[in-house]
């Protein structure tokens, strides 16, 4: 009771000790990133940078920041934002010392008892997980890549022609982000589990799981924002909150659909099982069933979303730019004539896409301009700090602050891609004669994958995907928004563009190749 007491006693000095040591923190705290501007309460608290997350606008807030405060900006107590390749290469480079921060990669984790490779903070366990995976996403063990992904294009135009082809009888719009979704889903489950879901075939979301990555985004901004991740990362929180593989739909069903499948298939390889995929990769390779799970689901969030985001944009630019269109209608009639896709064998092979210098163009403008995946990604400074050259300029970073990217402000800079940077013109990428500038547009577009140790893992698999979706839909299709008075709903989840209610036309294409 004395304790008590004396305690009571003395509650206002205690109160003024808290609150000078509290205070004392958050000087200490201001003035150690001092020298950088930026948005006048983030040098005091994560309010700024709070509201850009939850807005889900924090590609164009991280891009006002850039522009107002210059090549690197504060954006919170301990967090800068930088638009500088230069800075972004130096902090992903396979021997750099700046290293992954917990705020950003730990909420991606969907199970709390198992990392996956991107949310791994261990830098020597992150490497040797990506070396053995490495191959599984390559091809090199994955021979029928390619042709499961044919498979499910074929679906997706036979699916526009046969249900959405509008005529002058009749109109037949197509909410384009869903279906789309629908393919890269199916692609994704069947390139990694051997087994695809199913969505085109049935024309609907099976089992709830397109929903479900639709809210597990929404569920990972707003744990990003707030922090919440930490308290939903205990055990016994995850364990009544969390996906369980025992719901009848959604990520848990995924989870258990999942689960059955990996242990069919550790079955069939003991048995001298000879398939050569993903899953077989990463049992030969040492993944547990648990790894596998985790790496395998990350997948369908991480791999299915980001090449959904990236052909809608693209698909968005050629149909507000009928000149591009019908120039590369044109490309590809000379490659293709004709419309008749639906087979699997008349797919366009990767080798070909690769070839076609407009396509490629077009794919790189879209996303250039409007890039689908504006990833944070925040490295922390190294311990000792950093001093790093931007415009000439040496610059300082205090050891232990969080550094993030702001994509859309490089993506377009006039220095880089010239005087029209903000306006959608493929040619730039063909027609600009000083190699050492076309260059330096090409090693900024390769940041869209990010570069070093932590380039994307599943770039060979989405490029691919790209490339043939694009040439097929173009090859067949004259395309044309529904609702050019909004064309999309768009948010930005921890990075990545989430796209609604794109509703597309879909015609005959009016010169047709018989």
């Amino acid at each position: 009771m004395d304790i008590v007491t004396s305690v009571y006693e003395h509650r206002w000095m205690i109160a003024a000790v808290v609150l000078g040591v509290y205070l004392l923190q958050k000087i200490r705290a201001y003035y150690r990133l001092s020298s950088f501007e930026g948005p006048w309460s983030s040098g005091w608290s994560e309010l700024w940078h709070v509201w850009a997350i939850l807005s889900l606008k924090s590609h164009l807030r991280y891009d006002e920041a850039c522009r107002k405060y210059g090549p690197i900006a504060r954006v919170g107590p301990n967090d800068l934002i930088t638009a500088s390749p230069e800075l972004i290469v130096r902090m992903n480079a396979v021997r750099s010392p700046y290293s992954r921060t917990s705020w950003f990669y730990r909420p991606t984790r969907h199970r709390v008892d198992v990392d996956h490779v991107f949310s791994e903070m261990d830098e020597a366990k992150h490497t040797d997980l990506r070396q053995r995976m490495a191959s599984g996403y390559s091809g090199k063990e994955n021979v029928g890549l390619e042709k499961s992904i044919d498979i499910h294009v074929a679906e997706f135009v036979h699916l526009i022609r046969s249900s959405y082809t509008s005529t002058d009888a009749l109109v037949k719009p197509m909410d384009f982000t869903e279906k789309v979704q629908y393919l890269t889903l199916d692609i994704i489950s069947a390139i990694s589990w051997g087994k695809p879901f199913g969505h085109l075939r049935a024309v609907k979301d099976v089992d709830g799981i397109a929903h479900s990555t639709g809210d597990g985004m929404w569920f990972f901004n707003f744990s990003l924002g707030t922090g919440l991740y930490r308290l939903l990362h205990l055990p016994l929180v995850a364990r009544y909150v969390g996906p369980s593989e025992k719901d009848a739909t959604g990520f848990g069903r995924l989870l258990a659909n999942a689960r059955d499948i990996i242990r069919e298939r550790r079955e069939r390889d003991a048995a001298n099982d000879k398939r050569s995929d993903m899953i077989a990769s990463f049992f030969r390779n040492g993944l547990t069933e648990d790894q596998i799970l985790s790496e395998t689901t990350l997948q369908m969030v991480a791999g299915a979303d980001t090449t959904a985001s990236a052909i809608t944009v693209i698909l968005l630019y050629l149909m507000t730019h009928k000149r591009v269109y019908v120039k590369l209608q044109s490309e590809i009639d000379t490659l293709r004539p004709g419309t008749q896709s639906s087979s699997t064998d008349a797919i366009v092979s990767d080798a070909e896409v690769r070839k076609l210098p407009y396509l490629q163009a077009v794919i790189k403008e879209s996303m250039r301009i409007h890039a689908p995946v504006t990833n944070a990604s925040p490295k922390r400074v190294p311990d000792g700090g950093d001093t790093v050259v931007i415009d000439g300029r040496s610059i300082f970073i205090p050891g232990g602050t969080n550094i993030l990217y702001s994509v859309w402000t490089h993506r377009l800079d006039k220095g880089i891609f010239g005087e029209d940077a903000a306006s959608f013109r493929p040619e730039r990428w063909l027609q600009d004669e000083d190699e050492g500038k076309l260059a330096n547009m090409n090693r900024v577009h390769e940041l869209t994958f990010g570069t070093g140790r932590y380039q994307c893992m599943g770039k060979f698999i989405a490029t691919m995907e790209i490339g043939k979706v694009i040439f097929e839909l173009v090859r067949n299709f004259d395309l044309s928004l529904a609702r050019p008075d909004q064309p999309w709903t768009e948010g930005s989840f921890g990075g990545l563009l989430v796209h609604k209610d794109m509703w597309v036309l879909a015609s005959k294409r009016q010169e047709e190749v018989v």
